[in-house]
């Protein structure tokens, strides 16, 4: 369906050419008739002709002025009309022989492609025209919050991107908000900020940080007809602890960062020579210590060393640096390496773990970093780093887009594993893993071998006999955990060192 602007602007190009072409013809038309009342008798123009006795009872000079001015009204329309006619829908008379020529040869006019049905890229591409066709293409705005910098190379920026991904495909536009935190911004709180984006047109509102809880809520319970999406709460988990009937417009996305957990520990387990893994995290909760536990889990699984395995994890407090209210991860990450470890994964938004291990290794050391959100955090220090696991969140937040734009949006809770087909596949896969430069052959095939159980499920990490910190039972032998079992997740593992609570 068109809109209505559409429409209007189409009816007053239909009523702005109509008028010049009758007008300019009739012009010509009224030009050559006065022309023969003044030289006579033209039987090529049958319908002059006759027009011209009118004009019988005028004096020359007369008919001479009518003819000039007829004839100067037709040029100048079209003096007039040819600024406009590159904004018209005629725009194509200009534009399509131009076309003609510069497209490839065919063998004739009617000749087209041959296509390769088996071809699995067409049906990608056949997926984003179907979504670019869409009613409400180009107007469709939804909000973006983000608990750092767009820019981070870390979890902002993966969010950011995936919402890029959205306005790509739909023709939307998103409105963005960074810094959307209690340092950054102490005056502002989510529900402020949403509020400005849905009077801004916004569509759909998504919250990105499990830290936005409070404001995300207030928002919702504010604007009940608007969608909203909170990145890794369980606001719409209908047997969580925080499920909310009442919110039907509030829904939760989140990628199983435990699959790239446990792939960022085993590469720490392959590489490490001392034995001895820091694990550089953000704040504690269910979410982090879930992930955190999945990273052990993998380190556990692969580590064939000597000596006793070591992980050891120490939070800073929030998920980036934040001066005189966090530990300093630069600090933290040189405390790892000069205490023995010899790998440290990253946990946090951002990339100081991967800036202090090219450092220290571009001064002899060997030493070695998992990055951890963004897809390109090698970059910042590609020789020694192991890989990254990355959150893809376009393919979601497109859905949920599409449904809110449709009115077809509803409250649900989505828990998005990899594509093991190809977890790099940006269309598909809510969970990615790129292979750093920091493995060597042997490890990143060893290592491979390991993904490969995993996306079999052969392999699963979360079975019992598994212990909590203090001791006590957290899976049975032979036990596999539920969902519930290790998205709230009150403790770390046995075998971990480092705080719970």
């Amino acid at each position: 369906m068109l809109s209505d602007s559409a429409k209007t602007g189409m009816k007053f190009d239909s009523f702005f050419v109509g008028a010049f072409i009758i007008v300019h013809i009739g012009s010509r038309f009224l030009s050559a008739s006065f022309e023969i009342a003044i030289h006579g008798t033209d039987w090529s123009q049958p319908a002059a002709n006759m027009v011209a006795t009118i004009w019988s009872t005028l004096s020359p000079n007369t008919l001479t002025i009518a003819e000039h001015v007829t004839w100067w009204l037709a040029l100048g329309l079209i003096l007039l009309f040819l600024p406009y006619f590159p904004y018209s829908k005629h725009a194509h008379l200009f534009m399509g022989p131009l076309n003609i020529m510069a497209s490839e040869k065919r063998k004739s006019m009617a000749a087209i492609e041959t296509i390769d049905f088996e071809d699995e890229e067409l049906d990608h591409d056949e997926e984003k025209e179907a979504h670019s066709d869409e009613e409400d293409h180009g107007e469709f705005k939804f909000g973006l919050i983000l608990v750092g910098p767009r820019d981070d190379k870390g979890w902002s920026q993966a969010h950011f991107e995936g919402g890029e991904y959205v306005e790509e495909i739909t023709g939307g536009e998103m409105i963005v908000a960074d810094f959307i935190n209690p340092a950054d911004s102490p005056n502002l709180t989510v529900d402020q900020v949403a509020s400005d984006m849905i009077d801004e047109g916004a569509q759909l509102i998504i919250a990105t940080s499990d830290d936005m809880k409070d404001g995300i809520l207030a928002a919702a319970e504010m604007y009940p007809d608007i969608p909203m999406i909170w990145a890794s709460g369980d606001s719409a988990k209908a047997d969580g602890k925080g499920y909310r009937e009442d919110l039907e417009n509030l829904g939760n996305i989140m990628g199983r960062m435990e699959y790239g957990k446990m792939i960022a520990g085993c590469a720490a387990a392959l590489k490490t020579k001392t034995g001895h893994i820091g694990f550089l995290g953000p704040l504690i909760n269910d979410e982090t210590r879930r992930l955190t536990n999945a990273a052990y889990l993998g380190a556990k699984h692969c580590y064939k060393g000597e000596n006793e395995l070591k992980f050891d994890v120490i939070w800073i407090g929030f998920w980036f640096h934040i001066p005189g209210v966090t530990s300093d991860p630069t600090q933290v990450t040189n405390e790892f390496f000069d205490a023995g470890a010899d790998v440290v994964i990253s946990h946090i938004d951002t990339p100081e773990a991967l800036v202090v291990t090219g450092q220290r290794a571009a001064e002899g050391e060997d030493v070695y970093v998992v990055g951890y959100d963004y897809e390109f955090t090698c970059e910042t220090a590609p020789d020694v780093c192991l890989g990254v696991p990355y959150y893809n969140w376009g393919p979601d937040y497109l859905n949920a887009a599409m449904n809110a734009a449709h009115g077809e949006f509803e409250a649900e809770w989505i828990w998005s594993g990899p594509n093991w087909e190809d977890m790099n596949d940006k269309d598909s896969s809510a969970i990615g893993w790129q292979m750093g430069d920091g493995l060597s052959d042997t490890e990143a095939g060893e290592l491979g071998s390991f993904m490969s159980l995993l996306a079999s499920e052969q392999l699963n990490l979360f079975t019992g006999p598994i212990n909590f910190q203090d001791g006590s039972v957290y899976l049975e032998d032979g036990v596999e955990a539920t969902d519930n079992e290790i998205w709230y997740t009150p403790q770390l593992l046995e075998g971990m060192l480092g705080d719970s609570e």
